[in-house]
């Protein structure tokens, strides 16, 4: 049982629904450990390739507070997956698709979300398939999380040309979380019931020249689009957003400052775009066509209760660096306590600065405190220079503390139990997973685990590059929206 005004140690506090008659209708759920004040559930070091993944900062400091801070004084490498190259789609001989409901059809239950999954030899045939499966279902819209082995482009216009009358949204991605656990070099796609979900959408181009009050106006007019849509629905019915944005943008603050400012009480979670481990162009989709440096923010209205999540295995040590030196505008910190940045990071978190690599990093993430709460801050890769390449906002004058990690099973276990005690029942799990947190795991020998956790959960989405949640962007992180099930109809 959650109690809305006293929480429990592992959960943090909750906000209050809007609407009249269903104050328990949303509400962010999150670990938190109580004895530090850290936030600890489950952004972690996840994946199977060679190479960092999101970046993630706090950054709308009117909902958060301060970074805690002293007074101060593009293009990755790429890298390949256990299956090679990430380039272009596999030919493989290897075909596995199937629906899979999350909400049984038993007892009245009829689908509120549909979930399938297509492994196939090209994108044409991918799209053949998720359209072949879902051509009897009545869909307000398909959300869809696509392998970089698939060309983004040819797949999108493949399957718009299949489900011209769908609305299609959604990205590609650094792993998939599929009906099965975690997977790869596939497409999963979910289709939202229009008995269940109304929606409402709006691509925003061009972010590297992006304006927080450009996004303003293209937030307040969806914000109208969306009142119109929803005029019909009751009080029982409420609302949440949906952010998917280009992974390599280094916009994703500016982004969420916009649109936490502009939507009132319509929280928001989402994930950073990824592109296998190359970190070269991630791709964004829309209107039947995949665009980089863009974004997509849906509104969705629905009578299903939902929660929102955010999960991370980290807590803070005693041990703090300043950045003392850094390129703002390009996430790079040039020294740490006046030393130069790897060799003092190298230092303070035990480890030779000869040694620091993707897994490094994964292991050993920094923590930023905003709000009285801990924030993971993931670093990309060491530069020639000594320099540290951050997957989100850094500034001069900001305390980086370093983090001692939890178990990632037992956090996530019961983040998801109290989560589905909370709602009853659960049709799935949205997730939205830091592709460091997978490459922790699996350097922990504890993939297995995770992956049949999240299958048995019913855990769909895809690994990211970053992590949205409410006003923030976030790292190592798994953040998302538990959706409840439709009550029945008397018999």
């Amino acid at each position: 049982m959650i109690d809305a005004q006293v929480r429990p140690d592992s959960l943090e506090p909750i906000k209050s629904c809007p609407c009249p008659g269903q104050e328990n209708t949303h509400r962010e759920v999150s670990h938190v450990i109580a004895s530090t004040g850290a936030i600890g559930a489950c952004g972690e070091r996840s994946c199977r390739r060679n190479s960092p993944a999101n970046g993630i900062s706090p950054h709308d400091l009117k909902a958060a507070g301060k970074p805690e801070r002293q007074p101060s004084r593009h293009g990755p490498d790429a890298l390949t997956t256990r299956a090679g190259s990430i380039g272009r789609a596999k030919k493989s001989k290897k075909f596995w698709s199937g629906r899979a409901p999350l909400a049984k059809q038993n007892g009245g239950t009829a689908d509120s979300i549909v979930v399938v999954q297509a492994k196939t030899n090209g994108p044409r045939e991918a799209a053949d398939e998720i359209a072949r499966q879902l051509a009897a279902a009545d869909l307000a819209m398909l959300v869809v999380f696509v392998s970089p082995v698939y060309e983004p482009q040819t797949f999108i216009a493949e399957l718009s040309s299949r489900m011209p009358d769908v609305p299609i949204f959604g990205c590609t991605t650094a792993g998939e979380l599929s009906p099965g656990g975690w997977d790869e070099d596939s497409v999963v796609a979910m289709g939202f019931n229009a008995a269940d979900f109304v929606i409402a959408a709006r691509p925003l181009f061009d972010l590297s020249t992006f304006r927080v009050d450009h996004g303003r106006s293209i937030c307040t007019e969806l914000q109208h689009e969306f009142a119109q849509r929803t005029e019909h629905c009751d009080h029982t019915h409420d609302s949440f957003g949906l952010l998917f944005i280009d992974g390599m943008c280094q916009r994703e603050e500016t982004i969420m400052s916009a649109i936490y400012a502009s939507l009132g009480d319509i929280p928001v979670v989402g994930g950073s775009a990824g592109d296998g481990l190359r970190f070269e162009k991630s791709w964004v989709f829309h209107g039947g066509e995949a665009f980089t440096d863009a974004a997509v923010l849906i509104l969705i209205r629905t009578r299903l209760p939902f929660r929102l999540f955010k999960c991370d295995h980290f807590e803070p040590t005693s041990t703090k660096m300043v950045v003392t030196e850094a390129d703002i505008e390009h996430r790079i910190v040039k020294e740490l306590n006046a030393e130069p940045a790897a060799r003092e990071y190298s230092r303070a978190v035990g480890l030779s600065d000869s040694k620091l690599e993707l897994f490094s990093f994964a292991a050993h993430p920094v923590l930023v405190r905003v709000g009285g709460a801990y924030y993971a801050r993931s670093i990309q890769r060491t530069n020639p220079d000594g320099s540290l390449q951050f997957f989100c906002a850094i500034d001069e004058g900001m305390v980086l503390t370093v983090a001692r990690e939890r178990d990632p099973i037992d956090v996530t276990s019961r983040l998801l139990k109290e989560l589905t005690e909370d709602l009853g029942e659960v049709s799935m799990f949205i997730g939205f997973e830091c592709v460091l947190r997978r490459l922790d795991v699996e350097q922990r020998q504890l993939s297995r685990e995770m992956s049949e956790l999240y299958r048995r959960n019913k855990v769909i989405g895809f690994q990211t590059y970053g992590e949205q949640y409410r006003s923030m962007h976030v790292n190592q992180t798994l953040t998302g929206i538990a959706i409840g099930k439709r009550a029945l109809a008397p018999q």
